[in-house]
């Protein structure tokens, strides 16, 4: 998108962010979230979430300073470790890439410390399937908002736009390639500072960004955490993410197409008491459960393979997984939960089912390396011997438990916690 005539300088950052607001409108669809660049990024980040009614956060990317000369910027690097360097500056001025190794290092470890003062250990928004929008309060060069889209770009969001009150016709140009949508009030060509268009350009401290910050938190949303969309097998597969404030591991709850039945709500609710993020994933798409009236045909496999890829988008897309993640099937996606573990080993820690014939993903029995807690509803005694034969047919450390009640799993949600409970309790013995 081309710059508008506006009137410059701006007064602050914060009627900057309200040029903008209208601006970005139409492409904050898809479950949209700004994030700002601190420190000057924030208060037009703030501005900006809170016209348009969506969340905030921030991204953190450091300048790379040329060595002697730490205000000329030759590359950034990004919250995720990523450096992204301007080797033809460095080449203007004879510099190689490992000179900068205790630059890099030490602006990494600016990065950490940012980390904690402005989220305190919680991990970053899931950007997978979103409209992100990424918000500075101008750009010169453009080397760190690169880093930041690029950062941004490997999360695979649905669209991503960079949005600036004001840049330099240089890095405007560098910087279109670099995202979906760009956003910019005015590029003008005597650019020579972002400084130069706001008449107040005080410098924000740490504290001031976490006020901003705490006053964009809508109340609840650590609660309702973040839906999600993941591509697998040529089906968009949806989810909710949601995680503690202190996270010791992750679960994925594969389920058929009840995520949003409140007795499976309270199964993932006991998990996260337990100190577990839990990614709800309907393994059956909207419209395969229409057309089937119900009873979609898709064997363990299939569903098993749609929920590795889910394992696989947890652990490459989010902050919340360790070197392996827990599962938990229930009725339907029970077989596929060890169809999943059988198939991605060494992605997956420990498995919990619940009901369901897992007797159905017999070929994928032998392959499970996962230990394996299975929960029986009722005491159903022809399930129950499928389950002990299925059972024996695994090469680990397995138990069957029954657990009276959990067929029915009542609106209370008591068995439903019940459940949770007992599946968390095996997966922090395990993982």
């Amino acid at each position: 998108m081309s710059p508008v005539p506006v009137s410059l300088p701006f007064t602050d950052r914060a009627e900057a962010g309200r040029g903008l607001a209208e601006r970005v409108r139409p492409f904050a669809v898809t479950d949209p979230v700004v994030l700002a660049l601190p420190r000057g990024g924030a208060p037009v980040g703030a501005e900006l979430a809170h016209r348009l009614g969506i969340p905030l956060d921030v991204l953190l990317v450091r300048k790379i300073g040329l060595p002697g000369h730490p205000e000329f910027g030759v590359g950034a690097i990004a919250e995720d470790g990523h450096a992204c360097l301007d080797h033809a500056a460095l080449a203007r001025h004879h510099v190689s890439p490992s000179a900068l190794t205790s630059t890099v290092e030490a602006e990494r470890e600016e990065l950490r410390r940012r980390l904690q003062v402005y989220r305190g250990g919680r991990p970053g928004p899931v950007l997978t399937g979103r409209d992100v929008i990424v918000v500075d309060d101008g750009a010169a060069t453009g080397g760190t908002a690169r880093a930041a889209l690029r950062m941004v770009r490997r999360r695979r969001p649905a669209r991503l736009v960079l949005a600036v009150p004001v840049a330099s016709p240089s890095a405007l140009q560098a910087l279109r390639t670099e995202a979906d949508e760009t956003v910019v009030l005015s590029a003008p060509e005597n650019f020579q500072a972002v400084g130069e268009w706001y008449r107040d350009f005080e410098q924000l401290t740490d504290s001031e960004v976490t006020a901003l910050l705490a006053e964009a938190v809508t109340p609840g949303e650590a609660e309702t955490g973040w839906t999600v969309h993941i591509e697998a097998g040529g089906v968009r597969l949806d989810g909710d993410l949601a995680a503690p404030e202190k996270v010791r591991g992750a679960v994925l709850l594969g389920l058929g197409h009840e995520r949003h039945a409140a007795q499976q709500r309270a199964v993932a609710a006991a998990m996260r008491d337990a100190g577990f993020a839990t990614l709800l994933l309907d393994l059956v798409t909207p419209q395969e459960w229409e057309e089937s009236q119900g009873a979609p045909e898709i064997g363990p496999g299939e569903l098993g393979a749609r929920l590795a890829e889910g394992v696989r988008w947890l652990r490459g897309s989010t902050d919340l997984a360790g070197p392996r993640v827990a599962l938990f099937g229930s009725g339907a996606a029970a077989p596929a939960a060890l169809a999943a573990a059988a198939a991605i080993p060494a992605d997956v820690g420990a498995v919990a089912v619940l009901g369901g014939r897992i007797d159905m993903a017999e070929e994928h029995l032998p392959g499970v390396r996962a230990p394996t807690l299975v929960l029986v509803p009722g005491d159903d005694s022809f399930i129950r011997e499928l389950t002990e034969w299925a059972v024996g047919r695994m090469p680990v450390p397995a138990e069957l438990r029954v657990v009276p009640g959990a067929e029915g799993l009542l609106p209370g949600g008591e068995e439903g916690r019940a459940v949770g409970g007992a599946a968390a309790e095996w997966f922090a013995r395990h993982l």
